[in-house]
């Protein structure tokens, strides 16, 4: 497997190259190689996403939709880790009104001036978006009530420090809410070796019970993770082709072993 910093840096490249496609006007992009993978696709009811920007819509890269499930309260002050194009920041946005806030934080900066011109158009006066690591949150200690992300955390590649810094930034009380690619059980070398999945979210993603570790021993209680979809073989035959893996050989090691996951946990102490 390649360096963390390598990792990162492909990141970045792969999602700036995708925001960039939208705003020149390419079409939508998707979270992984050259076929639209089935993780991100219909995401989001007609209804919720009725007013914002299309171009929000097209650089929507995530696996599931967390401000639908999240418990976002009028008034909270939300984090969204991987912000990407702004769309949940958006959505979010709305829920907890004009008394609410909600920060964006990405480390790409084609993301970023696309998130800010899409909430320019949205006209969200409660949002702020800003340039960062995931593993090094530029926000005080104790200053945001929800944190939620999509498809995101499995990017990392040190997924340690990034919930130690959600638990830091978090109030008491605080909720930790995010979509992410989950594995149930062990999957194929081939699949942890690729570079190509891994942006699409597959190849960096953690096992159900490595998540729930992982939160708890950060200092977070309550931790559950609730699939949203489990992915099968043939929906993702063109996708895994792509990457040069031989789908009928690894069929039986993966069908049925990743799903799209919400993952919930709170810190402890009273809230607001």
């Amino acid at each position: 497997m390649s360096s963390p910093a390598e990792i990162k840096t492909h990141v970045r490249q792969h999602y700036g190259k995708a925001a960039l496609q939208v705003v020149q006007g390419g079409g939508s992009s998707c979270c992984g190689g050259g076929s639209c993978d089935p993780i991100s696709a219909d995401l989001y009811g007609a209804g919720e996403i009725a007013g914002l920007p299309e171009q929000a819509l097209l650089v929507s890269l995530g696996c599931g939709n967390p401000t639908a499930l999240a418990t976002l309260n009028p008034g909270d002050v939300v984090l969204d880790l991987g912000s990407g194009g702004g769309i949940d920041v958006l959505l979010s946005a709305r829920r907890v009104g004009p008394a609410g806030k909600v920060y964006g934080l990405d480390m790409t900066d084609e993301m970023l001036a696309l998130a800010r011109a899409n909430a320019a158009k949205a006209g969200a006066n409660n949002v702020e978006f800003l340039k960062g690591d995931i593993e090094q949150i530029p926000l005080p200690d104790a200053s945001v009530d929800v944190i939620i992300s999509n498809c995101v955390i499995n990017l990392s590649a040190d997924k340690p420090r990034v919930l130690r810094e959600a638990f830091r930034v978090l109030r008491p009380g605080g909720r930790f809410a995010v979509s992410d690619v989950v594995i149930r059980g062990p999957v194929p070398a081939e699949l942890r070796r690729s570079m190509e999945l891994w942006v699409g979210c597959i190849a960096g993603a953690l096992e159900e019970q490595e998540f729930l570790n992982l939160l708890s021993a950060v200092g977070f209680r309550d931790a559950s993770i609730e699939p949203t979809r489990i992915y099968r073989v043939e929906d993702a035959k063109a996708f895994l082709e792509d990457a040069g893996l031989d789908v009928a050989a690894i069929a039986p090691e993966v069908d049925g072993r990743v799903m799209g996951a919400f993952v919930r946990a709170t810190k402890p102490g009273e809230g607001r």
